[in-house]
């Protein structure tokens, strides 16, 4: 989709909350999103000419993210994404990671240059602000070890802890850690790797083969139905409804990857500065 009509797309949408369409705007997202014949014809491609431009993903500074690891005489990671699928390897977006050092960064473009366009909606970012927060959270079940996860599905042990578990779990006390305690959703840098699109697959550096952490994850939601405990408390409140393709409380970023899943980011503990690598979850 051209990036110019996506965002009059978003523009429109967003004015648009609590009332209907005017007729212009009607007119205006019919030219963008005409209805659907079937059988639907195939979409005519031809290669681009020329360089496409990196949009902006995400801008991290050690002093609000303490724990992130950066090379030496680096304090600032930005995160820039291609918005095509990059077949047969990966059907995600392409990342490139920039260390840099705050003090250096003097120059700020206030229009840096966009691709002229995505290849799916949710490949492009809307602009939010991240507000980072320190959690604990705990390995996921797929890693853990049979007596551990015996011992989770023990419900005495669980009752031993007091109040703060929640009694409905009784009946699947391991369903509490999995929930509750395991792998927190949403935008993440470090923590554990989820898992469940596919078994654990242990990452390893392509250039000294040393196990990789993770260093970001890029969710396509802030939360699902069944992870609603991880929803910060001042977000609780009910809010108005949004229409299809804007972002919701749960979608700041309005990004989707894949049908809904996760987007993660490796780093070689070794040295920063090797390759990363990308998988999906």
């Amino acid at each position: 989709m051209p990036l110019a009509d996506l965002k009059v797309l978003r523009r429109i949408r967003a004015a648009a909350q609590g009332r209907d369409f005017t007729s212009q705007e009607r007119e205006t997202l019919a030219r963008i999103k005409p209805s659907r014949t079937y059988p639907r014809p195939k979409p005519s491609l031809r290669p681009y000419e020329g360089s496409i431009a990196l949009l902006p993903l995400a801008q991290f500074y050690t002093r609000d993210i303490p724990d992130l690891r950066t090379p030496a005489g680096t304090d600032l990671l930005q995160v820039l994404w291609c918005p095509f699928d990059h077949p047969p390897k990966s059907y995600m977006p392409k990342t490139v990671l920039f260390w840099r050092s705050e003090a250096e960064v003097t120059n700020v473009l206030t229009a840096p240059p966009e691709p002229p366009a995505v290849q799916y909606q949710g490949y492009l970012p809307e602009p939010c602000l991240l507000l980072p927060e320190q959690i604990t959270e705990y390995p996921h079940p797929s890693v853990l070890s049979p007596d551990i996860l015996s011992l989770l599905d023990d419900w005495g042990r669980w009752e031993a802890a007091g109040d703060v578990v929640d009694s409905r779990y009784a009946s699947y006390p391991a369903e509490f850690y999995r929930i509750n305690l395991c792998v927190a959703p949403g935008w993440k840098v470090g923590g554990w790797a989820s898992w469940g699109l596919t078994d654990p697959i242990p990452q390893s550096c392509p250039t000294c083969d040393t196990e990789m952490n993770p260093l970001l994850t890029i969710p396509s939601a802030e939360w699902g139905s069944s992870d609603r405990g991880w929803i910060p408390c001042e977000l609780r409140e009910p809010a108005i409804p949004t229409r299809g393709g804007e972002p919701r409380l749960d979608q700041p970023a309005a990004i989707q990857i894949g049908r809904g899943y996760k987007q993660q980011l490796y780093v070689c503990p070794a040295s920063p500065e090797h390759p990363h690598t990308e998988l999906m979850q």
